[in-house]
């Protein structure tokens, strides 16, 4: 049974999916631009990052905020399909 996270704004939604959707808007220049990590900056790819930001939890916490702040209902850029 999966418990329902009102007060969580990422509830249900996958790291794999926040970085794609980043990686769609920014481009991996402007997430490494955004996000001083390596794995945005050199030879870029989903399942590098993924690996990385899985075992490195303030990187971690980078992404997420930056995925908030960009796709959330304050934005007036955010897109349609959240």
């Amino acid at each position: 049974m999966q418990q329902s996270q009102p007060n969580n704004p990422l509830h249900g939604i996958k790291l794999a999916t926040m970085v794609e959707r980043l990686e769609q808007y920014y481009g991996w220049d402007g997430l490494a631009q955004r996000i001083d990590i390596n794995c945005f900056k050199n030879d870029p790819s989903l399942k590098s990052s993924l690996k990385f930001l899985r075992r490195t939890p303030w990187a971690r916490s980078k992404v997420e905020d930056l995925y908030l702040t960009t796709f959330t209902q304050k934005n007036p850029w955010k897109t349609n399909h959240d």
